[in-house]
C-alpha cells in the first residue's frame, strides 16, 4: 500500500512540475493503477488513427485517454494472471504493419516525419501497442469464457426489439467452381530452379545475405519484407513438403535444396528451432504459365463448359473429377468462407457475402441467376497461381430483414455479441471502482463512455 501511495504522490508531483513549465513538453493526463498516460501517448495513438483510417466519434482528447484507461485495466489484470502474448506474432504482425506504413507513406524518411520519430523507435513503439493489443483480447476471452445460448435465447432477444430493429441480413451466395492449372513449361520450371541455385551460390560465398536475397526477389510478400521470416512455427502449420525439409535442417549457415510446394519452388535456410517449433526464413519463386498455356487450358475449360450445357454430366461430377482445387474438390466444388474477419459470421460455411467472395469470383457471380454456369474465366487463387475457372451460383438470398426462420445463425451471432459486451463492461464498472484513478485539470470535462472514472 505505501509504495503505491509513493507512486501515486511521485506521478503527481511529476505532472505539477511539469505542468507548472510555460513551454509544456509533455505532462501527466491520467494516472490509472500505478500507470501514467502522458499526453504525448494521446497524441501518438493520434497519429496512429488517423494513419490507419480510423475515424473518431467525438473529441479525440476524450476518447483516445479512455481506451487507454481500459486498456490498461485489462493490462493490470492480466500481471495478476500471468496473460502474455505470443512474440512471434507480435514481430509478424509489427513487421507487416511496419512495410504497409512505409509502402503508404511513401518511404521510410517520411514514416520518420509523419510521426516525427525514429524508424527503430516506431517499430518498438508498434511491437509494444500490438503487444498489448494481444494480452487485452486473451484476457477479455478469459473473463467472458464460453457464452451458451439457446434457440430460446435467441427468440426472447427477436421478440424485446421492434421488428423494425432487427438487422438486415447482407445478401448472400452459395458458388461451387471448378479450377484448370495451366500447364508450366519445362524450360521456365528450369529457369526458377537456376535462379534460386544461383542465390543459393551467393549466399554460400558470402556474396549477399539470404535475409536480402529474400527482401529483393521472394514472391512471398508477407515474409518478404522481413528477410524471408517465418517466425516460429509448428509441423503442422507448414506445408509437408516444406516441414520435411526445413525440420531436417541443422546448420544455420547452410541453404536447404530446392522444395516444391503448391505454392512455388523455396529454398530455406534454419534461423532457430526451439522443441517441436522451427523458426526458418526461405525465397519462394512461383513459375508463370505463358499467355500460350493460359490459352490452351481455357480451350479445355471451353470444351468442359459445352458438356455442361448439354447435361452430358453435372456441374458436381465436373468438380470431383476434374477440378484442380482439392479444397472443394471433395466439397462438389462448393466454396468455404475462410475470410479472416472477426465480424464474420459466416466464416466456415458455405455463405458468402459479396464483398467476401475472392474479387475474381464476385465479379462474375454478381449478376447470375441460380444454378447458372459461367464460361471460363481466368484468375488468382489463394496459392497465388493463375488459374481458368468456372463457377456455378448454387444459391442466393437476397438482403432481407432478419428473422429466426432464415437467419438463426446471425441472430445469434448479434446476441453472443451483446452478452459479451455486457459482460465486460460490467467488468470495466466493477474495475472503476476498486482501482485509484487521476485526471488532470483540463481532461475530464468529456462525455465518458464510463463515467466512473471521475469519483464525486
Amino acid at each position: 500500500m505505501m509504495k503505491k501511495i509513493f507512486t501515486v504522490l511521485f506521478l503527481a508531483c511529476c505532472s505539477f512540475i511539469i505542468m507548472a513549465q510555460d513551454n509544456v513538453i509533455d505532462e501527466i493526463v491520467w494516472v490509472v493503477g500505478d500507470d501514467a498516460i502522458l499526453r504525448s501517448d494521446v497524441e501518438s495513438q493520434r497519429l496512429y488513427y488517423l494513419n490507419d483510417g480510423i475515424r473518431l466519434e467525438g473529441d479525440p482528447y476524450c476518447f483516445i485517454p479512455e481506451q487507454m484507461a481500459i486498456q490498461k485495466l485489462y493490462l493490470n489484470q492480466a500481471k495478476i494472471d500471468s496473460v502474455e502474448a505470443s512474440e512471434t506474432q507480435v514481430i509478424q504482425q509489427a513487421e507487416q504493419w511496419m512495410s504497409y506504413v512505409v509502402q503508404q507513406i511513401g518511404s521510410r524518411e517520411k514514416v520518420e516525419e509523419y510521426f516525427n520519430k525514429k524508424f527503430s523507435q516506431i517499430r518498438e513503439e508498434r511491437k509494444e501497442m500490438i503487444r498489448e493489443q494481444q494480452i487485452v483480447q486473451q484476457m477479455q476471452r478469459n473473463l467472458i469464457g464460453d457464452i451458451k445460448l439457446t434457440p430460446s435465447d435467441v427468440r426472447r432477444f427477436c421478440n424485446q426489439i421492434p421488428k423494425d430493429s432487427l438487422p438486415i441480413i447482407p445478401t448472400t451466395v452459395e458458388v461451387q467452381i471448378v479450377t484448370m492449372e495451366p500447364r508450366i513449361s519445362f524450360e521456365e520450371t528450369d529457369a526458377i530452379k537456376a535462379r534460386l541455385r544461383e542465390y543459393t551460390d551467393q549466399v554460400m560465398s558470402g556474396e549477399r545475405e539470404f535475409s536480402t536475397i529474400a527482401r529483393l526477389f521472394s514472391e512471398d510478400e508477407g515474409s518478404a519484407a522481413r528477410g524471408g521470416e517465418l517466425g516460429f512455427m509448428g509441423k503442422g502449420m507448414l506445408e509437408p513438403e516444406f516441414a520435411n525439409v526445413a525440420f531436417n535442417l541443422t546448420d544455420p549457415k547452410r541453404v536447404s535444396r530446392i522444395v516444391e510446394t503448391e505454392y512455388g519452388f523455396h529454398i530455406i535456410q534454419l534461423i532457430e528451432k526451439r522443441g517441436d517449433r522451427i523458426n526458418t526464413r526461405h525465397i519462394l519463386l512461383r513459375p508463370k504459365a505463358s499467355e500460350k498455356e493460359i490459352e490452351d487450358a481455357t480451350v479445355k475449360m471451353d470444351s468442359l463448359y459445352m458438356d455442361l450445357q448439354a447435361g452430358k454430366f453435372t456441374f458436381e461430377e465436373a468438380a470431383t473429377f476434374v477440378s484442380y482445387n482439392k479444397d472443394t474438390r471433395n466439397n462438389k466444388g462448393l466454396m468455404v468462407n475462410l475470410k479472416e474477419d472477426n465480424d464474420n459470421q459466416y466464416y466456415g460455411t458455405p455463405k458468402f457475402e459479396m464483398h467476401q467472395l475472392p474479387q475474381d469470383i464476385g465479379k462474375v457471380v454478381y449478376n447470375m441467376e441460380v444454378g447458372e454456369i459461367s464460361k471460363p474465366f481466368t484468375m488468382i487463387n489463394e496459392k497465388m497461381k493463375e488459374v481458368v475457372a468456372i463457377v456455378k451460383l448454387k444459391s442466393r438470398t437476397e438482403s432481407h430483414r432478419a428473422n429466426m426462420a432464415d437467419d438463426y445463425q446471425a441472430l445469434k451471432a448479434i446476441v453472443e455479441n451483446k452478452k459479451r459486451e455486457e459482460l465486460l463492461n460490467d467488468w470495466i464498472t466493477k474495475k472503476q471502482k476498486s482501482t485509484y484513478v487521476r485526471i488532470a485539470d483540463g481532461w475530464q470535462n468529456c462525455d465518458f463512455l464510463y463515467p466512473g472514472w471521475v469519483k464525486e
